[in-house]
């Protein structure tokens, strides 16, 4: 006589951060998306820095201020922070289009665990790549500088190590932005549409309005940012250190704005 056979069911270990930081790891390594946006800022931030520096180097009256041709290295980031910028939006955007932020809030009742490590992984893998484009276009740049003659500038320069690893660091927050936008819109065309509209758009818009307006663009997250790696789009700029105050200010509300709406919403 066979005995019966009982039915084993595997149980599930309690919901943490890390494991869900592991399961944002795995979408977010899976989305082909992610790796052609990381090669785009790359080759981008490298190229067009290198460019710009050869370019500038061929012009005798280039301003030759340290500061000024670290600048120039790393104007390729204006590229990178949209790429960036639409990545951080697909990262969470796309999870709504599909559906699957349902079964996500499924597994994790909490919601904002979900959030936080989607944070915490596009941290991880971006800010070493702007850190490393950052550098690249540095060193290759100064390498197209002084092929044409020109002194050579050191990262010990004063403003230049601020230029190179700000440029760095301003990426990465607007890309944390960008993904707090998407998190607020939940529509991937949405968010990337109003992310280039509040870091390209508007401040050109803003350049057009009557002075009083127009001084007001010095506040735009894009001013802010370009305050600390020198690449202003604002006639009127503001101090490297109220530059980075006020971008880390806006990151902080957009990403508290959004935990608000994913922990309060419907999904």
């Amino acid at each position: 006589m066979s005995s019966p056979v009982s039915a084993i069911t595997p149980v599930a270990g309690p919901v943490t951060l890390r494991r869900v930081t592991r399961s944002e790891w795995t979408k977010f390594r899976s989305l082909r998306s992610t790796w052609w946006s990381i090669a785009i800022t790359v080759v981008a931030a490298i190229g067009v820095g290198v460019l710009v520096s050869a370019t500038a180097a061929g012009d005798h009256a280039a301003s030759t201020v340290p500061v000024t041709v670290a600048g120039r290295s790393q104007l390729g980031g204006l590229i990178s922070q949209l790429t960036v910028g639409a990545l951080a939006v697909l990262f969470i955007s796309g999870e709504y289009g599909t559906g699957m932020i349902r079964s996500s809030m499924i597994a994790v009742p909490r919601r904002l665990p979900v959030l936080w490590a989607k944070m915490g992984v596009f941290v991880a893998v971006v800010l070493p790549v702007t850190l490393v484009s950052s550098l690249a276009a540095y060193g290759l740049g100064q390498v197209a500088w002084r092929a044409h003659g020109r002194p050579a500038v050191a990262l010990t320069d004063p403003g230049v190590a601020r230029v190179v690893f700000g440029a760095a660091l301003c990426i990465l927050l607007t890309g944390l932005c960008a993904l707090a936008i998407g998190a607020l819109v939940r529509n991937t065309a949405g968010g990337i549409t109003t992310m280039v509209g509040l870091y390209f758009v508007l401040p050109i818009v803003a350049g057009m309005m009557p002075q009083r307006i127009a001084e007001l663009s010095r506040f735009l997250p894009s001013n802010a940012s370009g305050a600390v790696w020198n690449a202003s789009l604002s006639p009127v700029s503001m101090t490297p250190t109220d530059g980075i105050v006020l971008l880390c200010g806006y990151t902080v509300v957009l990403c508290a704005a959004a935990a608000w709406r994913l922990r309060r919403g419907d999904v």
